[in-house]
């Protein structure tokens, strides 16, 4: 737990100096009071204002952009700190594709600022009480601020995912749960309707209400999206990303990449290094 400032100045050389990206393995919560940050989440720039919250989930490629003005509490917490029961609430929030850049709710905006600082003056208050009870109070205050979080508008809360039964909607989340795991080595329609006990014509209307797109569709994005952070922020060889994306031939990979952003997995991890020493 830090602020934007004091993070920058305790790693000036590292890693935004120069800007190059890299995949995170914490959850990376900024929240910008002041100023305006620019923060790179998987290969897209995104510009956060006074009251936004910047989430970097784990497994997102990010590149850091030097702070300018900008002002606010930072939290880094590993995956493991949310309990179970917390973890099927904030579902939504803690996504992969959920929104980078958070806007709470404006009844919202001043108690989440309080309880950032609140948790931050709890980090900095170690051995004023003690360690067992220090550790409680900085849990709570974690739990508190992103359950409050989890009510920002384009999140959609568990309890409604919950209550929608066996409807579309429903079968959409349970689909793409089933595509982060096996998205590497299933690659149809067929196969991941078959994972969840329906048709391909009934998934693929969940699909196409949920996002407008068909299920070949999300399944090529999510590849798209790990061969993107693969090449850039882990900085692996084309025929490796081939290999671990389930490709065939890494001619093959080459023209999906090629295809869907009009570089080549070359010209794409080149532009992302070329700021490297």
């Amino acid at each position: 737990m830090s602020t934007v400032e004091e993070f920058f100045a305790q790693h000036d050389d590292w890693p935004w100096n120069p800007p190059r990206p890299g995949r995170a393995t914490f959850h990376y919560l900024i929240l910008v009071t002041e100023g305006e940050l620019a923060h790179d989440v998987d290969h897209v720039t995104r510009t956060v204002t006074p009251g936004q919250w910047l989430w970097v989930r784990p497994g997102h490629a990010q590149c850091w952009h030097p702070p300018g003005a900008a002002r606010g509490p930072f939290i880094l917490f590993e995956p493991d700190v949310l309990r179970p029961d917390l973890v099927r609430l904030l579902a939504p929030l803690t996504a992969h594709d959920a929104p980078a850049v958070l806007s709470p709710h404006p009844d919202d905006g001043a108690w989440l600022q309080q309880t950032a600082l609140q948790l931050l003056d709890e980090h900095r208050a170690l051995g004023r009480r003690p360690l067992d009870v220090h550790h409680a109070l900085r849990r709570s205050l974690l739990e508190s601020l992103l359950l409050r979080l989890a009510n920002s508008p384009g999140i959609t809360p568990a309890t409604a995912t919950a209550t929608a039964g066996t409807g579309r909607a429903d079968r959409y989340g349970r689909f793409l749960d089933v595509l982060e795991l096996h998205f590497r080595e299933l690659h149809h329609a067929a196969d991941y309707a078959a994972l969840l006990g329906c048709s391909v014509r009934t998934l693929s209307r969940a699909a196409r209400d949920a996002t407008g797109k068909g299920v070949r569709e999300v399944i090529d994005e999510r590849r798209l999206l790990e061969a993107r952070r693969l090449l850039g922020g882990a900085r692996w060889d084309a025929r490796a990303v081939a290999l671990h994306l389930g490709f065939t031939d890494p001619a093959n990979f080459g023209r999906f990449f090629r295809d869907r952003t009009g570089l080549t997995p070359a010209a794409y991890a080149a532009r992302d290094t070329r700021t490297d020493p």
